[in-house]
């Protein structure tokens, strides 16, 4: 466990090294609440806010992105309450609910999250550019097709090998890690 930050600017570094690192985990459970990305920036940019505000007060003790997940849980609450009227937003109970359960789930999923780097590490140059182009926001299967001068059926061919090979490797990443 890291020291308590003696300085301003010690405790400033340290709480951008925790966010940093707890950053894409706290994304996937704002994610879990919110139906557009749209929302989930917009939360995830108040969350950044609001910890940063209360840091002195954080209890080093308890895990940060737990701390975070109690953060954006509200900062999701009150995003819903705005947007009240809208017919697609979840009712407060619902959204209790998959907040607690994304809660549960944020260590399981840090650590596939960290499973699945490592294992894009792992291939080859050409595959992991090819995921990578697959899975890019705002890019078609087909305009990646064009891209790679590859048909639509064939590149579809060519991800879903590369995913079950990464979905193989994480398997046994994980199972090493935690058998």
């Amino acid at each position: 466990m890291n020291p308590t930050p003696r300085t301003s600017a010690d405790s400033d570094e340290h709480f951008v090294r925790l966010f940093s690192q707890s950053e894409p985990s706290l994304r996937a459970f704002v994610r879990s609440l919110l139906p557009s990305w749209e929302q989930v920036d917009e939360v995830m940019q108040e969350t950044s806010l609001v910890l940063w505000r209360k840091f002195s007060q954080y209890d080093p003790e308890t895990p940060f992105l737990r701390w975070a997940c109690v953060v954006a849980r509200f900062e999701a609450l009150k995003m819903r309450r705005r947007h009240a009227r809208d017919r697609h937003v979840f009712d407060e109970d619902l959204l209790a609910l998959l907040a607690d359960e994304a809660e549960e789930n944020t260590d399981s999923l840090e650590r596939q999250r960290h499973a699945l780097d490592r294992c894009l590490e792992k291939l080859p140059d050409r595959q992991r550019r090819l995921v990578c182009a697959a899975y890019s926001d705002g890019v078609t299967m087909k305009e990646v097709a064009a891209r790679t001068g590859c048909t639509p059926t064939s590149l579809y061919k060519a991800v879903n090998r590369v995913r079950g090979q990464l979905l193989e490797c994480m398997q046994r990443s994980l199972q090493e890690a935690h058998p």
